[in-house]
């Protein structure tokens, strides 16, 4: 405890830190403030409390903190921002007229530009989808169901997302962390608090409460698990070259000795939110056929139940093959072979170039094995614990895209902060060691 309140002390310390934080403190809090602000023309309490919490719209409503079903301002969050990014990166792998312009610094500033503009046509489409879920949905909600409704609706809807994206751009720029990412992850905490509530509640009128403390004690088990399958890297051995600079006061510089971190899961959380989207599928078409309820227990409907043996089989071999597929897209053993040949490096006992991409490829291809499987492990968790008694609501936390996110921006967030200590030499967060975060594979 003691340890603690020093490194808090240091951190305030320092100025430059803890204007980052509270800036970046401030900014969450008007994001959170926009969550609960509702679009013109809707009734709140028509809206009522039986809201979709699964499939598509659960995770669009997690990733947006709750607004999406308060049907807020900012109703649509981060999403259209992040699935335009993804669509510019999988682009910047594919065609090389992009992959040529990622590589320079000016390129970068007009991909980044690219990425507004597709975010405000992403944004337009699914503002008009979220009105049309509206109707369908809570169409009491709506007072005035006139055109002017849904002009108004789209141009408030795009806006909200634009100003989150600001906002995660200012606390990336002058905050603390990755804004996007923060942004998130605070949508998905904030459920937490409720979610434990609520099932502290449940197993106290069921008189349970030893459940209840067997089930935190495995929930932090899992937060290790998953803070280690984000940790996890295999180390590579590498050499630098000795070469003599100099004439007459010659020296020789270079031999030391350094690592290649190979992360065991480079893929992060993209191939369970990949798998997610495929699994929408079926779940779409079992809605369309609600009607017919003759086949209760078929095929097509246990791929809607996130409890169901087939929907996590099915699951967790997606999770499995696009992580491996992820992987291969986000990863290039040859350039960085010839990124080491460039520095003068090399691997120990293997020859440099096409040898040397071998063989990082094939050391990859052996780690993200374990680590699909801990991915897959890590995504069929929640529907795992809903199985096993545990409320909707917390069965969400116990892996999934929530904590695998949730872990990975607190880890790369307290990575920063630990850097701004250790440049002005007060100790690190922690006295084993330093926080490693998640760092890029490079060479």
């Amino acid at each position: 405890m003691k340890k603690i309140i020093e490194t808090l002390k240091n951190i305030w310390s320092i100025e430059e830190l803890r204007k980052r934080i509270l800036f970046t403190l401030g900014l969450i809090l008007v994001y959170r403030i926009g969550t609960f602000i509702v679009l013109p023309g809707i009734n709140p309490l028509a809206l009522g409390n039986n809201q979709d919490q699964s499939g598509l719209l659960g995770l669009i409503n997690m990733f947006a903190g709750g607004a999406f079903n308060n049907a807020s301002i900012f109703a649509l969050g981060v999403m259209p921002y992040i699935s335009a990014s993804i669509f510019m990166q999988l682009a910047g792998i594919i065609i090389p007229q992009f992959a040529k312009l990622q590589k320079e610094e000016s390129g970068r500033n007009k991909i980044n530009q690219y990425t507004r503009y597709l975010t405000v046509l992403v944004t337009i489409f699914q503002a008009v989808a979220y009105i049309t879920f509206l109707r369908q949905q809570h169409g009491t909600a709506i007072v005035d169901n006139g055109i002017m409704f849904y002009v108004t609706t789209v141009i408030i809807l795009t806006a909200g997302t634009l100003f989150v994206m600001w906002l995660g751009e200012k606390i990336t720029d002058k905050g603390i962390g990755n804004g996007t990412s923060i942004i998130i992850m605070v949508g998905i905490l904030a459920r937490f608090p409720h979610a434990v509530l609520q099932e502290w509640t449940e197993k106290q009128q069921t008189d349970k409460l030893l459940f209840f403390i067997i089930e935190i004690a495995i929930f932090i088990a899992v937060i290790v698990g998953l803070v280690l399958l984000t940790q996890g890297v295999r180390r590579i051995p590498l050499n630098y070259a000795r070469r003599i600079v100099g004439t007459n006061a010659a020296k020789e510089i270079g031999g030391a000795r350094n690592f290649i971190p190979l992360k065991v899961n480079s893929a992060g959380v993209m191939p369970i939110i990949f798998a997610q989207a495929l699994m929408f599928i079926p779940q779409m078409i079992a809605g369309f056929a609600a009607g017919d309820e003759s086949q209760p227990n078929s095929f097509m409907r246990s791929l809607s139940d996130h409890t169901s043996l087939w929907y996590n089989v099915i699951y967790a071999v997606l999770v499995i093959a696009f992580t491996y597929f992820y992987t291969a897209l986000i990863f290039n053993p040859t350039e960085m072979a010839d990124n080491l040949k460039r520095n003068n490096s090399f691997i120990p006992g293997i020859k440099p170039g096409q040898p040397t991409a071998d063989y990082i490829g094939a050391i990859m291809d052996r780690i993200t094995l374990p680590g699909a499987v801990f991915l897959a492990v890590a995504g069929i968790l929640p529907g795992i614990a809903a199985l096993c008694g545990i409320t909707s609501g917390f069965s969400t936390f116990f892996g999934g895209t929530s904590m695998l996110i949730g872990v990975g921006v607190i880890l790369d967030t307290l990575q920063q902060i630990e850097s701004h200590l250790l440049m002005r030499h007060y100790d690190g967060l922690m006295k084993t060691g330093r926080i490693t975060g998640r760092q890029p594979v490079t060479a």
